[in-house]
């Protein structure tokens, strides 16, 4: 279940056998590594979402093992956590850097979206719950008089995983938040237009999405959130610049 989106993942377990026997010590020390690795990961990650770590950016190794007090191995370890999550691009004797993507691979992404989500929503309407519409309701509201980039993304974010919370499903949800993830500076670039504009349409989408999510209407909630998606992609098609808006990622 996406939850609040939070993008966290499951910390591994801290074995609790004793470190004196020498196979429960080498899992003593995976275990270890691997709570450092998630504790790094979760944070680096709210490095990224929140625009600390710009996309393009380099994240050097050293630097995040004396910033979190920790060795590299749980660093490299947090690294393809963030990698599967698709925040980060490690390259082989190179390094890794926070992902960044052409507008072609954006443009894919976005298109993606398009298609599964609304299926994600359908397959979560059945079980939602007034307690969830009516904090959508109050979301939708927040966002409208949200006038931060920051303040609106977290709003959204919490929204739309409020409309995903009744689906049950096996991979479908992962490969949402997946990608919510890698799509995340776009977002945020989208969001900044049109605010910048005083655009209103958007919100008009969030409340006609609520209002079918009310009246259990699965096909109008399909179609309204299918069209909220392509006006993000579109008004990036439109923006080229955006694209080259961020450092070389071989710097």
């Amino acid at each position: 279940m996406l939850g609040t989106m939070t993008d966290e993942h499951p910390t591994t377990a801290a074995t609790t056998s004793s470190s004196l026997d020498p196979d429960t010590a080498g899992n003593d020390d995976k275990g270890r590594h691997g709570n450092a690795s998630q504790r790094i990961a979760d944070g680096l990650r709210a490095s990224i979402l929140s625009g600390e770590l710009p996309a393009g950016s380099r994240i050097r190794q050293e630097e995040i093992a004396a910033r979190y007090g920790a060795s590299r191995i749980p660093v490299r370890g947090a690294l393809r956590i963030l990698e599967s999550d698709g925040l980060v691009r490690l390259v082989a004797n190179s390094g890794a850097w926070v992902a960044r993507f052409t507008r072609a691979e954006c443009e894919e992404f976005y298109q993606i979206r398009e298609r599964i989500e609304p299926l994600l929503l359908r397959m979560s309407l059945p079980c939602l719950t007034a307690e969830n519409l009516d904090r959508m309701d109050e979301l939708a509201e927040q966002m409208a008089r949200a006038d931060r980039v920051e303040h609106f993304l977290r709003l959204d974010r919490e929204f739309h995983a409020l409309s995903y919370d009744g689906a049950r499903t096996v991979v479908l949800q992962e490969i949402v938040q997946r990608m919510w993830n890698m799509t995340h500076h776009y977002r945020s670039m989208f969001t900044q237009v049109f605010l910048e504009q005083g655009s209103q349409i958007v919100h008009d989408e969030h409340r006609m999405l609520v209002r079918a999510l009310r009246e259990g209407d699965a096909e109008q909630a399909e179609l309204v959130l299918c069209g909220h998606i392509r006006r993000t992609r579109l008004q990036l098609a439109r923006h080229p610049e955006m694209f080259d808006a961020w450092p070389s990622a071989s710097g």
